[in-house]
């Protein structure tokens, strides 16, 4: 298995204790990608893709901001257009609406999941299921909210739409200037992303798990029962293969263009946080600025924001100004935010322009899985991809319809 962010190693944990033998590889470590600096929400409700309609509208107003959610790394553009293509394509109404219910179909498996992975003193030590917050600084409601609040509603999310003062009264601390919130109960949040991962890993090994710190380089194919790879070669040997599962997360398609005949249009959307320590304000649940499009999570390190899309591949160094700025968003929503200092981070998420992840056999060699395209929602789709990934490795009748985290939607 390829990659050791949080779905890699849920899909290893999964499998091991379903008796596979299961070695995980990746070249950086357990859990130190995108899933050591994410927002840590479990968001069980964002059953709502990124792209809806109406929001093409929005991009050139976003670009001119500097503290706007969206920024393109123009000498990239040219690479990145054809993913932004089919996003816009994919922001249409019918098309938001069908993709809603196999997010839930995955996410109904996110807190049973993790329960299923972690011992319960683990579980209590890492989850809490507390809700999010959403707020507005207005009344009324974009189209885009208001399509969102209608596809909740008809996937069967329950929300509850709040006065400023509803607002306030769950968290004090928040600005004069939010006049509306909706609260969503049924999500939750990690209390530290980073060490959720090295929990399971932990409990990968004790399973009887491999890691192994490699850099895959190559893939060998030969002859073999299923007519696909058998052996690895890596930056610190050759490895043999039986079953090679893909989680690679936005790295997946260096190796995954060779698996698979189909062409997938994988690309990273670059995220980034700050993470204040010793702050005078800790919200009880992750608060989401809905206009500025970022996330305050409480952590064990502090209050992390987190948010912002930039547009600029995997090679490209960080611009930690895009880090300086939710730093500033976050004081604005929270006048009485002080901090002792603060970390900054980036972190490539791994994105398809639908917002479904693929969780799929190679339909080109039958000992290929991939499992990845999680976008901004790995920590929620981690537990029930690893279901259905042991599903299909087992062939036996999946837990959710399969069909939707395909890859022939990308013929």
């Amino acid at each position: 298995m390829v990659g050791a962010g949080i779905v890699g190693t849920a899909c290893a944990l999964q499998l091991q204790r379903e008796g596979h033998q299961v070695t995980l590889l990746d070249q950086a470590g357990i859990g130190e990608g995108c899933s050591f600096g994410n927002a840590g929400c479990l968001s069980v409700a964002s059953v709502v893709p990124m792209a809806l309609p109406g929001m093409l509208k929005q991009v050139p107003k976003w670009l001119a901001d500097p503290m706007g959610p969206l920024t393109v790394r123009w000498p990239y553009l040219p690479r990145a257009l054809p993913w932004l293509l089919q996003w816009v394509l994919a922001g249409n109404e019918a098309q938001a609406r069908a993709t809603a219910q196999p997010l839930a179909s995955l996410f109904s498996a996110t807190f049973p999941g993790y329960r299923n992975l972690l011992d319960a003193a683990q579980y209590d030590g890492l989850i809490r299921q507390s809700g999010h917050l959403y707020v507005w600084r207005t009344l009324a409601r974009s189209s885009g909210d208001v399509l969102a609040q209608a596809i909740r509603d008809a996937t069967g999310v329950r929300s509850q739409a709040l006065s400023a003062g509803d607002a306030r009264e769950l968290e004090p601390a928040l600005a004069a200037d939010i006049q509306s919130g909706l609260l969503l109960p049924d999500n939750g949040f990690t209390v530290n992303p980073e060490r959720l991962v090295k929990t399971l890993a932990a409990n990968f090994a004790a399973a009887g798990g491999t890691f192994m710190r490699r850099k895959v380089l190559d893939v060998e194919f030969g002859r073999s029962d299923y007519g696909g790879p058998t052996r690895l070669h890596t930056d610190c040997g050759t490895l043999p293969v039986s079953k090679l599962v893909l989680c690679a997360g936005a790295w997946s398609m260096r190796l995954g263009a060779k698996l698979t005949s189909i062409r997938i249009p994988l690309d990273t959307e670059r995220g980034y946080h700050a993470t204040l320590r010793a702050p005078t304000v800790q919200p009880s649940r992750p608060i989401m600025d809905c206009e500025r499009k970022f996330i305050a999570t409480p952590m064990e390190g502090g209050l992390r924001i987190a948010g912002t899309v930039e547009i600029g591949g995997l090679d490209a160094p960080p611009d930690y100004r895009r880090a300086r700025i939710l730093m500033q968003q976050g004081q604005q929503l929270f006048p009485g935010l002080r901090f002792s200092d603060d970390s900054q981070w980036m972190g490539h998420r791994p994105s398809l322009p639908d917002s479904l992840p693929v969780i799929d056999r190679s339909e080109r060699h039958r000992n290929v899985f991939f499992a990845f395209g999680h976008g901004h929602l790995g920590m929620t789709g981690a537990p029930g991809t690893a279901r259905l990934i042991a599903d299909l490795i087992s062939e036996r009748t999946p837990f959710i319809d399969a069909r939707p985290y395909g890859l022939q939607r990308f013929r």
